[in-house]
Order: structure tokens, then sequence, then C-alpha cells
């Protein structure tokens, strides 16, 4: 089969892991008798130097003719940065998030799953990692207060600034039903996060929820509060499955679940419109303060071809042959610097496993090797 694969390299570390990226499906193409056509297309940074915005219609375009697309990191160091010297509608980000709501891309996909072999990575204390943890963070996409009305005007004589937190019914439905559907094929088990103590939308997020629920018997749901979710998540992590949320809670939330499985570089991503299309990237940034050293973590970034390879592909075999060749490589003891034990030395043990450090083309190597 052949398959039309949009590459947003990025900026900062962004080319270092896709390549890596691309070098497993490559090896997957080679296995399965696959191809897949790569097709660039600039965004970010990289995108306002070429062109003075950070997304062009064109790429729209482009990205629209493709059947997925794999990106990297998008931005760079907003203290020191030109671009971050521009109009906020101008910086990097701003390209992430006209793509999103050109694309449709209301769901997002962010699995936290604990290996095993990095407990020692994870800041946890070992009798609440127990066995590890596996869950998905379910965040909307293309609402709330990022896609808000937004000003900032001088009131009777005081700067003030205002963003505007926006949902319909309609939004809310959606991403419930794609959130209940996730869980049938997990744990069956929804929790629904909201701030409906303050937030009218968190309101009419709760009401909606609750009439999705009843279209899933199956599947075990309860509300529960951000700040409240917050705590849970690094208090017991193993309670959750399926955490639906908004656009904001969601970000955050998604954040502190990649740093409690050892590393944000482990955390790969999905964002999904209605149709088979999806934007694969990883959670973590552009790093900027570690590009071109060599020691970026390919693994979420490789993690998130796979998802590609899952959801957009309808290729099971090939998604799970990625997942048990990254299994194998941490088995073996290999690492980046970033998921090392906390005393960062190569040649530590781990369960009579010798720890090795190894480099971002290096770990691309062993599980382009291992598939």
């Amino acid at each position: 089969m052949e398959y039309k694969v949009g590459v947003i390299s990025g900026d900062g570390i962004g080319p270092e892991v896709v390549a890596e990226a691309k070098k497993v499906l490559d090896a997957i193409a080679q296995k399965y008798g696959h191809k897949f056509n790569y097709t660039s297309i600039l965004m970010g940074g990289c995108s306002i130097d070429a062109t003075g915005v950070p997304l062009t219609d064109e790429a729209i375009e482009t990205a629209k003719a493709q059947d997925a697309v794999l990106m990297g990191s998008i931005g760079g160091n907003t203290s020191t940065s030109p671009w971050y010297k521009l109009a906020p509608n101008l910086r990097p980000e701003a390209g992430l998030l006209k793509l999103r709501k050109s694309l449709n891309l209301f769901a997002n996909l962010r699995p936290a799953y604990l290996y095993k072999e990095l407990k020692e990575a994870c800041p946890l204390r070992e009798d609440i990692i127990g066995d590890g943890f596996d869950l998905l963070i379910m965040r909307e996409l293309t609402g709330g207060l990022y896609f808000g009305a937004r000003e900032t005007k001088e009131v009777n004589g005081v700067v003030t600034a205002t963003d505007t937190l926006t949902y319909n019914e309609n939004e809310i439905r959606r991403i419930a039903k794609r959130g209940f559907d996730i869980a049938m094929k997990r744990r069956k088990k929804v929790t629904s996060v909201d701030k409906a103590n303050v937030l009218d939308s968190s309101r009419l997020w709760r009401k909606i929820v609750e009439e999705v629920a009843k279209e899933y018997p199956e599947v075990k749901y309860e509300h529960m509060l951000v700040d409240n979710c917050a705590m849970q998540l690094v208090k017991d992590p193993k309670q959750f499955d399926v955490v639906l949320t908004e656009n904001m809670f969601g970000d955050i939330l998604s954040d502190e679940a990649s740093m409690i499985t050892g590393s944000i570089g482990m955390l790969s991503s999905a964002s999904l419109n209605e149709t088979k299309f999806g934007l694969y990237e990883p959670s973590g940034g552009s790093a900027p303060d570690i590009a071109g050293k060599g020691i970026a973590n390919p693994i979420a970034t490789i993690l998130s071809a796979a998802m590609m390879l899952r959801y957009s592909f309808d290729l099971d075999d090939e998604a799970e042959k990625i997942e048990n060749a990254v299994q194998k490589v941490l088995e073996e003891g290999y690492r980046t610097i970033d998921i090392m034990p906390q005393d960062k030395k190569s040649g530590a043990s781990s369960k009579n496993v010798k720890i090795k450090e190894v480099g971002t083309k290096k770990i691309g190597d062993l599980i382009a090797e291992r598939v």
C-alpha cells in the first residue's frame, strides 16, 4: 500500500526527531511492502524565516492533500528568538492553531504509559507507581480559550487584557463521543474533567457529557474538578483510563501526565478530525537549548508515527511492531539522557541490565533494527 505523509519537521529538535521517525517508518515499509511518500510542509519559525508567516495557505492545502501529517516541534526560545518580537498572530504557535482549525482537528489523544523499564526515571514514589499506569487524555482541540475572541486595550486608564472561553453543545458532544468510543476499546472508564463549580462553560460541558454517557451504559464515568485531577494524577495515576477534558485543561494535564511517565520525550500525540485524517506529533516542545546536540529523545515522535499507522492507516500490526521495538530497546537498557536513572550515569544497572546512554540517531537506529 502507498500512503501520502505530510512532514512538518519544524524548529529546534523537530528535524532531528522527525528524521528518526521516518527511519522507523521506512523500516516498516520495507518489512511489510508499504510505501510512504513524504511531502515537506513548512510551519513555525522556519516558515516565518522563509515566507514571513508561520503557516501559508499553500501549506494548508498541501496538508489537506495528504493521508496524514507527521510533525516534529515548532517554536524557539520565547525570551531570545526574534520570532517572539512579532505580533501574536505571526508567531510560530499561531501556525499550529491555524492548522488545527483549518483541518478541523478537534480530538487530541495523548496516551501516558509508564514503561516498567523507566520506573527509575519516574519522579513518583514506587508505592504510588505500583505495576505502572496506562491512561489517555482526550483533549478538545479547536475550541475554548485558545480560539475565543481576545483583545488588549486601555479601560479607564488601565491596560486590560481579555480572553474569551466559548464552547457550544455540538463541540462538546463530538469530543465526548470520541472519548467514550476510545474508552470502549480500553478499560471502559471515562473521567470528565471540568471546573463546573465556577465556569458556565464547564457546567454546559458536564451536562452534555452526562447526556452522551447514557449512550454508553458499559462505560463507567465520573466528573472531576480540574484542580483535583491535577492532584490525583500524582497521587494515584492508576485510577485513570480515559481523561476527557477541554482545550486548556487538557494542555496542562497532559504535560503533567507526561512527566510522571519519566519524560515528556516519551509522550506521543494524535490530533484527529471526523475522517481518518490526523496530525501526529510529540507532546514536547522544540527544546532549542539542546537542538543540534544529538541528545533529544525521538521516542515520542516514533510512537506518534505508530499512532498514525493505527488511526489513519488501519495498520494495527505495523503499529504494534513499532511499539514492541521501542519496548525491546528499553529492555536492553538503551536510554537517551532524559530517561536515564536519576544519577544519570551510564553503566548503572537496573534489574541486572546495564543502562547505556545513547543519542538521538542511535536510539532511532536501534528501534528501526528491531522492527
